[in-house]
């Protein structure tokens, strides 16, 4: 095939072009979670200058290390009826995220990196990582839409990537169900709700504007920084 003079892509790499999907998701509700930055099952440890902006829950296990030196803007609930209630809201929320299927969702793989995601179902049979690129969230200039991805194993970032949003995109709309653990690489910069069956990691200096939801393992802090994600009033009926 002839390459057209302004052809932006570079030589030998091949662009991969998300298909747009009309299936609508629905927001995936959170419950008594939703005040939460981060939960844990097993256990909550930190080393440095961690800052959360949100609750703190720990359910069922009962140490939570690391604060001080880390600092919580938030109430912190360790088995009490909050924490309780918040690990089975999230729960829920696990089992409908990895349950949704639509006839158009996108099966993804691999590195997404350097892809440009729209509204809708994104399906990883198998590990998913944002590596050598980042990846992009773009609403397409509607604030409520919906982006749902399953991953059937690991969430991995490498150090400095990013998740960026574009066309409206709000972290508060983004649910990455993972299947296993995630762990997010030194100075990474995601975005979205992370609800892990197992731990969440985060190396050194990565960041957060969402929410680590861990069902049973722990979550690992490293001098993080964590705000909940802003929420968008305005609902399609």
């Amino acid at each position: 095939m002839k390459k057209e003079k302004n052809d932006p892509t570079t030589p030998g790499t091949t662009t991969t072009v998300i298909p747009l999907q009309t299936t609508v998701q629905t927001p995936i509700t959170l419950g008594s979670a939703n005040n939460f930055a981060v939960i844990a099952g097993s256990s909550v440890t930190n080393t440095g200058a961690t800052n959360i902006t949100g609750d703190l829950g720990l359910s069922p296990g009962t140490s939570i290390g690391g604060f001080p030196p880390g600092i919580l803007n938030g109430t912190l609930h360790i088995n009490d009826a909050i924490a309780n209630q918040a690990k089975l809201d999230i729960t829920t929320a696990y089992n409908d995220a990895a349950a949704r299927v639509a006839s158009d969702m996108v099966t993804i793989s691999g590195n997404i990196g350097g892809l440009t995601l729209t509204p809708g179902l994104y399906k990883s049979t198998s590990s998913l990582a944002v590596s050598s690129g980042d990846v992009t969230f773009d609403a397409l200039g509607d604030p409520s839409a919906i982006f749902v991805i399953q991953i059937a194993s690991t969430l991995t970032t490498t150090p400095g990537r990013k998740v960026l949003l574009s066309g409206g995109a709000l972290a508060s709309n983004i649910y990455w169900q993972v299947s296993s653990s995630a762990s997010f690489g030194t100075t990474t910069s995601f975005k979205g709700t992370v609800i892990a069956l197992e731990s969440i990691t985060f190396d050194t200096g990565a960041t957060l504007e969402g929410r680590a939801l861990a069902r049973n393992g722990a979550v690992t802090m490293e001098g993080n920084t964590f705000v909940l994600p802003l929420e968008h009033h305005h609902h399609h009926h």
